[in-house]
């Protein structure tokens, strides 16, 4: 152990006329550790929500779409889509229609994005199945009984309360693109069964999206046998770009291919500033820690001044002094480091357990699951940001320490002792 070290664990030591000093160490290794545990917890939250809307999103969506520049539909599709499923990145493709109509009950009407699907293949590009709370995916391709023979419709469960429609209940399907007739244009109507009822737990799409079978939509929309585009599900949703530049490669620039990260670049990339942002306000916490380091530190140096003479006087360099009250900074920093990341790692850990303690006591719901759509609070770490939370506070520790371990520096040792 070299003395330098030595002596700044004896200064860190509390004596009883230094009890003050000390209480402030313990006040900046405090600050320390809260700034750090509060970033971490922030930053896991907001990962943890991030990543429940990325599944929600794709939960509806598939992780790329293809459609065909200039042209209503796809006629080549069953081509396509073999063409597809040879990359080795790609885990399933399947065809879709999707288009804006009105759907009307007996009771209310709304405007819809309905979208054809098959619904033998759409479990393999999105999560359609496992969002189904009522009815059966399956149920699309089977008529109802005898005397109706109407086709199924599955929708959201947002939409299924507007409109007051539960399962085995009919609504009307409304085109806006009708025939022209003597009497003007006539909006194409059809009549569907309700066969399943959704929830993607996302309001926007609950109660903005109904699914019919592809089949179904071909002929409402007189398509013949065309569709919209094609979906894909890729193995890596992060290496999904790469997937769309081989597609493109082997279907030419006559398709429009788009990742999911694309299709919602404007929303992911307000939640990554988001996070960015409370990276930065919440970093004012360890700076405030760290005037807290430096007006400890200055102390130090002013209790200890005759110290600092006597090791001058005994052969101390500059050098060496400043070595040892940055070595008393940095333990505060490392130390209120680590209590920090234990504490932020503990809480997200029972993160969902300590809400629930807390609604219990104030017998108050923190996060209503009819706002929220949110049955638990989501938190994810990520290592990269507990990494950079790491640098920075001790990156911000140690430029603290530099002033008053300067100061110690140029301290005189004749003036120092003049007075002992």
């Amino acid at each position: 152990m070299s003395y330098e070290l030595f002596v700044s664990l004896r200064y860190l030591k509390a004596k009883r006329k230094q009890a003050f000093i000390s209480l402030l160490t313990w006040i900046s290794i405090g600050g320390v550790s809260l700034g750090v545990m509060t970033l971490i917890i922030v930053l896991a939250v907001m990962s943890g929500f991030e990543e429940d809307l990325r599944d929600k999103i794709l939960g509806i969506y598939s992780h790329v779409v293809i459609t065909k520049y200039g042209e209503t539909g796809i006629k080549e599709y069953r081509e396509i889509t073999e063409k597809i499923k040879d990359i080795e990145s790609v885990k399933s493709a399947a065809p879709f229609i999707i288009s804006q109509v009105m759907l009307t009950s007996s009771t209310n009407v709304t405007g819809v994005v309905i979208r054809g699907i098959d619904p033998q293949q759409e479990g393999g590009v999105t999560d359609m199945e496992r969002n189904i709370i009522e009815g059966d995916i399956r149920l699309l391709d089977k008529k109802g009984d005898i005397e109706t023979e109407y086709d199924g419709i599955i929708i959201g469960k947002e939409m299924s309360r507007n409109l007051r429609v539960f399962i085995d209940d009919e609504v009307t399907v409304v085109s806006p693109i009708g025939k022209i007739t003597p009497m003007g244009m006539i909006p194409y109507m059809k009549i569907f069964k309700v066969v399943g009822i959704f929830d993607s737990g996302m309001y926007e799409y609950d109660s903005s999206f109904a699914f019919i079978s592809i089949n179904a939509a071909q002929r409402f929309f007189n398509m013949g046998d065309t569709v919209t585009g094609i979906e894909i599900k890729v193995k890596d949703i992060y290496r999904a770009n790469e997937v769309v530049a081989e597609i493109q490669k082997r279907l030419g620039t006559f398709y429009n291919i788009r990742d999911w990260m694309e299709m919602h670049k404007s929303f992911f990339s307000a939640l990554k500033l988001e996070k960015i942002v409370m990276f930065i306000i919440l970093i004012l916490i360890i700076l405030v820690a760290a005037f807290n380091i430096i007006s400890t530190l200055i102390m130090m140096v002013m209790e200890k001044s005759s110290d600092i003479a006597i090791l001058k006087s005994m052969g101390a360099t500059k050098r060496s002094i400043m070595k040892i009250f940055s070595i008393n900074g940095l333990i505060i920093g490392v130390v209120g480091t680590i209590l920090g990341c234990l504490g932020g790692v503990t809480v997200v850990s029972y993160l969902n357990q300590i809400v629930d303690l807390l609604e219990g006591i104030f017998h108050i719901d923190i996060f209503p699951s009819d706002v929220y759509y949110l049955s638990r609070l989501p938190s994810k770490i990520e290592y990269m940001d507990v990494s950079l939370i790491i640098i920075m506070t001790l990156l911000i520790t140690f430029v603290a320490t530099l002033y008053p371990a300067w100061y110690a520096s140029k301290l005189n040792p004749v003036e120092a002792l003049r007075y002992e």
